[in-house]
């Protein structure tokens, strides 16, 4: 089984199953442990007629935040197949899936409150640009392919002079 014990001990070993070093995964940790307890929190006050005591009942396999953390973090950076990650932290491939949809929530909660996460408006550039003053920023542009307008003005406008698909490019700010 995967533990976060013996990679903390392997710095390379760690950085190639997460793309984190020891400090940044630290800093992350801290967030994430508060997206968690926030997602348990809220799980709870949905759940109103619950059996047993908090804390009873089986216990989990991922049983500490270090290893919640390192789970979806590796699941993100290699993206294996779920049978895979099942080997790999000794659980079953359905308990994988809950695991997956539950700390990808408790991540893009954490990552959020981080400001870690990208921008999708550009119309909220100049919100970060002000907010974010010695922050690094990356624009990425993806583009997509989409269907020849029928008609000639519109052609001619989107036609870059290249003998390829038509492709509308669409720009992303990431942090």
């Amino acid at each position: 089984m995967l533990f976060y014990q013996d990679l903390k001990d392997a710095p390379r070993a760690l950085r190639t199953f997460t793309g984190l070093d020891q400090s940044e995964f630290e800093t992350l940790l801290t967030s994430f442990a508060m997206a968690w307890h926030a997602y348990v929190d809220e799980r709870h006050r949905q759940k109103k007629t619950r059996i047993r005591r908090v804390g009873g009942g089986r216990k989990a396999r991922l049983a500490s935040m270090e290893e919640k953390l390192l789970f979806i973090l590796v699941y993100y950076k290699i993206y294996p197949l779920q049978e895979v990650m099942a080997t790999m932290f000794a659980m079953s491939q359905g308990r994988v899936n809950e695991w997956i949809y539950k700390l990808s929530e408790v991540l893009t909660m954490a990552l959020g409150h981080a400001h870690c996460l990208p921008e999708r408006d550009p119309q909220n550039l100049e919100q970060i640009l002000a907010m974010c003053v010695s922050v690094d920023f990356i624009i990425d542009g993806t583009e997509r392919r989409m269907q020849r307008p029928t008609d000639p003005v519109q052609q001619q406008d989107l036609y870059s002079g290249k003998k390829k698909r038509i492709r509308s490019k669409t720009t992303s700010l990431s942090m």
